[in-house]
This record gives C-alpha cells, structure tokens and sequence, in this order.
C-alpha cells in the first residue's frame, strides 16, 4: 500500500509541476519545476514516465538551457521497455520542434532511426511524428530523412536504410502535392536530393526514384527537353558510361542493359540517345559473342527499340557494326544450323531505322547504290561483292523464315486438334502455352519477312516509321501502348507479399528476363534478393564495402 501510495504522489506532484508550469506568466522562473520533470523520466513509476514524456516537450520551449538535457531524457522514454511509454514518447517528438524549428534535423533524425520499430502501434506513431514534421517544415526534414539513404560519409544499417526508404516510397511520395509547396522549388529539392541518394542503390531502389522523378511537374509531359535529358543523365550515370568496360563484368553488364531499358521512354520525349549509343558501339558490340546468352536478346532488343531515336551521325557510326553483327547471324547458306530468329528480327529493325537516317552510309556496307549528292555516296567504288554477299544472305534467311512459318502454321493446326480432346488442365495450359510461343514465332518471323523484302532493291527505301511491331510488344499492345509503357514488374518478396508495385512491360516470346530479375522490390523486411562480390548496394557500386551485388 505504502508503494500505491508513493506512486500516486509522485504522479500528483507531476500534475502539480505542469499546473504551476501552465499557470506561470514568467516559465522560466520554475525551472526547478520543470528539472522535476525531467527528473521524473527515470521514475520507476510506469505513470508517471508516461506522463513526463507529455510534460517534457510541452514546456521544452521555455527552458533552452536544459534542452540538452530534456531530450536525452526524453529520447530515454523513447527506448524504454514499456510499448506505451515508447508510443507517448514518440507521439511528443514533434512538439520539440513547434515553436523552435532549428531542432528539426536532429528530431527527424531520432525519428528515423525509430522506423526500425517492431510493434505496429509504435510504427505507426513514428510515421504521424515525421509526417508532421514533413508539414511543418519539408525541406529541412526531408534533407535529414534523406541522410538515411545516402549513407556517403558514414555506414547505415541496412534495416534502418530499407525502413526510410520504404517510408519515403509509401508516406512521403504518394503525397507530394501536399508536401511539396512552393512546387517547382521543393521538386527541384527532393530531385537534388534523389541525386545524392543514387550513388548507391539497389536496382529497385533506382527504378522507384526514376519513377518517382518522373512524376513531379517539372519532369512531366509538358517538361521541356532539357528537363528530360536531366532524367537520362541520371541513367547515364547509374549506366557507369564513362567507365572503362570488362566483359567479364557481369554486373555492370546488367545494370547497363536495365539502364538502357529504363531511358527508352526519354528518348521518345526528346532526350539525346547518344552517349548508350555510342558506348554500345566502341565497347559492347565489339565483344558481343563473350556476353552472356540471356544478356545478348536484351541488348539487341534494346537496341532495337532504341535505334528509333538516333541521330543521323550516330547512326552513320554505330551502322557498320550492326552490319556486320546482322551478317552474322543470317546465314548465307542453309548449314542445318538453327538461325536466331528473334536476334534476325532485332537486328534487321535497327539496321533499317539507322539507315533510314544515314542510307548512304550502307552503299559500302551492303553494296547499294543510294544517291545523297554527298562525297559519302562512294558511287565511284565497286561494292558489288558486299550486294551479293547481302542479298545471298537476305534469300537464305527468307527461305528459312518461310519454312519456319510453315512448320509453325502445322504444329498451330495439330495444337487446335490436340486442345479438342485435351482432357486435363496441366494438359491444356501446355498446348495453350505452344499456341503462344508459335503465335509470337509467327509474329517474328511475319516481321523477318517484312523487313527483308525492301532489301532487295539497290536503292531500297528503308522502314523508318512504325510499320513494324516488334514482336515482343504486339503481346501488349492492347493493354499499354508499348512506346510509353516504361514500367517493368517487381517480383513479389518473401516479405512483402505483394509483387504490383511496379507494372510490367511485357516482352512476348523470351522477354525481358534481365529487367524482370534485376528490378525486384524493396521489401517490407529485408533487402530481396542475395548480395555479394564485396561490391556496392544493388548496381554494384564500387570501393563501398557493402558487398551488395546486382540481384
């Protein structure tokens, strides 16, 4: 009883601190009442803590000289064993900010290392508490959010960083026409921040960034070109194009394929393919048979979609090696070898939108004999040999393509006849499955056709519009048109549960599969995803110790 007793005292002095506290005209002359306070934070009295940590930042305005003091007091009550005293506590870290702002660095800062938080409650708690101080002041507690991610002058641990970073991505940026006002200053803010952020990061982590840089006002639909070449330069940048590239670099490799992918979208709005073009040329084609065989379809499949939007002068560069990785691939004579037909595809689209920029650059790669009036028509040599050696080359590939349709169309009639008496179900998702892969065979080898058919002519016209459906994106043209579908699909983690986050840009027969590994999500645990190689987090960034490889 005695103890009973004690407790309710020392809670009725508390009461009578803050009454006096409340009351007073002069606060600072009850700063023993307040010390009291603060004193009452290492009570054993479960209440009476409670209470302190509604006390302590109430008053905290009216005392700068023991601040110091008061928060270490009151960060103590943030880490204390009882789940309520650790949810007042938290819930009253934003009223240390309320009338002195200059605090806000060092509360959002708290706050984040708090997000590590187990119980729901106190998760929850740690949310409101940034999010109102995101709203009194956003510049100032994003920069100090943002400290969690960067992790450049100092380690962070990884659970810390991966909780920010989902905080950021579920309460910060789905409301970011709330919180960023002025808008086109706090946009250009967080943007410089991201910046900062992205020199290590998961390849998650970069998507969801560039998604989310994409959606702010200033790199929108109307954002003029320089605006979306800014974003391409960030791509650029994470692409590593200006280091010196190893083959046997499997990292860089994919990040630089994803990266590509990710850019695709800006070069349609204007921004300069330049810099992926050219390092393509003088670094990746040239040891294209080392790269790996899933690296090769997305690379030409990149291409592909990229060659598009190339300069003339770019086009006129990048041409011979095109020209000659295409005479690779199409046989000039049947070998019974099977031929690549999805590389044919790739190949031949980007050979005809480049030459349709520079034609004449092909009188001396394929023997025609286009007229420009420009010293670069070569009408003068003789390149008869390279014309018979490329139409040879064009009639067996055609040849081949035709006998494939053939087979194709049987084996589509058999799978119709076979799906009739089809009795179980594992049975007729294979043959719909068959059906699928030959309907994108068809597509395939029905564009082969097209494209080669031109070639014939000494002076062909080449295809430099939108004629041609690539066949990896006829499968989704109905549900996104493929030139502004930019998004790719994160994989569902074992933490999350969930795998919608992100939406995903089909690729029909083969796809993507790099992009499809590489861009998995940001779990609600853990990092997804194994790390190693004593590289940087996720692109492999180098000489951070981290040891967190691509996937």
């Amino acid at each position: 009883m005695a103890d009973a007793s004690d407790d309710t005292k020392d809670i009725e002095k508390l009461y009578e601190y803050g009454e006096r506290l409340n009351e007073a005209k002069d606060k600072s002359q009850n700063v023993e009442d307040y010390k009291n306070i603060i004193a009452s934070a290492t009570s054993t009295n479960i209440k009476a803590r409670q209470l302190a940590a509604q006390l302590i930042p109430r008053f905290f305005k009216f005392f700068p000289g023991l601040s110091g003091t008061a928060v270490d007091a009151h960060l103590d009550l943030c880490e204390a064993e009882e789940l309520g005293i650790r949810v007042q506590a938290i819930r009253g870290l934003p009223l240390f900010c309320k009338d002195t702002p200059e605090h806000i660095p060092k509360i959002v800062d708290i706050l984040a290392q708090l997000l590590i938080a187990e119980e729901n409650v106190e998760r929850d708690a740690v949310h409101k508490a940034l999010l109102s101080l995101l709203r009194q002041d956003v510049k100032a507690s994003l920069t100090a959010l943002f400290k969690h991610i960067e992790s450049v002058d100092e380690p962070i641990a990884d659970d810390n960083r991966e909780r920010t970073l989902i905080f950021i991505r579920d309460k910060v940026f789905p409301i970011k026409s709330e919180l960023l006002k002025p808008q086109e200053q706090m946009e250009r803010h967080i943007t410089d921040l991201i910046k900062k952020s992205l020199q290590d990061v998961t390849g998650a982590e970069f998507k969801m960034f560039m998604d989310f840089l994409k959606s702010l006002n200033i790199f929108g639909d109307k954002a003029p070109t320089e605006r979306v070449q800014e974003l391409v330069e960030i791509i650029e940048s994470q692409a590593d194009l200006d280091a010196q590239f190893d083959v046997s670099d499997g990292d860089h490799i994919d990040r630089l394929i994803s990266c590509l992918y990710i850019a695709l979208p800006f070069f349609l709005r204007g921004a300069s393919s330049s810099k992926f073009i050219n390092y393509l040329n003088n670094n990746i084609i040239p040891v294209f048979d080392k790269l790996p065989e899933e690296r090769k379809v997305d690379l030409l499949k990149n291409l592909a979609e990229c060659s598009p939007y190339s300069t003339p002068q770019d086009s006129r560069n990048i041409l011979p090696s095109v020209v000659q990785l295409l005479k690779k691939y199409m046989p000039i004579r049947k070998t019974g070898e099977e031929m690549n037909f999805t590389y044919v595809e790739c190949l031949l689209y980007t050979f005809h939108h480049l030459a349709h920029k520079a034609p004449n650059a092909t009188n001396s790669l394929c023997g025609y004999k286009i007229v420009t009036g420009q010293p670069s028509d070569r009408l003068g040599e003789d390149f008869s040999e390279f014309n018979k050696d490329f139409t040879e080359r064009l009639k067996c590939v055609e040849e081949l393509t035709k006998a494939t349709i053939k087979k194709l169309t049987q084996g589509m009639a058999q799978q119709n006849k076979t799906m009739a008496t089809a009795v179980s179900d594992e049975e007729k998702a294979n043959i719909k499955t068959q059906k699928q892969n030959a309907t994108t065979g068809l597509r395939t080898c029905n564009n082969i056709l097209a494209m080669t058919q031109p070639l014939h002519s000494k002076s062909p016209s080449f295809i430099g519009d939108k004629r041609i459906n690539l066949s990896w994106k006829e499968a989704v043209k109905a549900a996104a048109p493929s030139q502004n579908a930019s998004g790719v699909k994160r994989a569902a983690s074992t933490t999350n549960g969930s795998g919608n986050y992100l939406n995903k840009r089909g690729r029909g027969g083969g796809g993507n599969q790099l992009v499809h590994r590489a861009f998995e999500g940001i779990s609600h645990g853990g990092r997804s995803g194994g790390r190693g190689g004593g590289q940087g987090r996720g692109w492999g960034r180098r000489g951070r110790g981290r040891g967190r490889g691509y996937y």
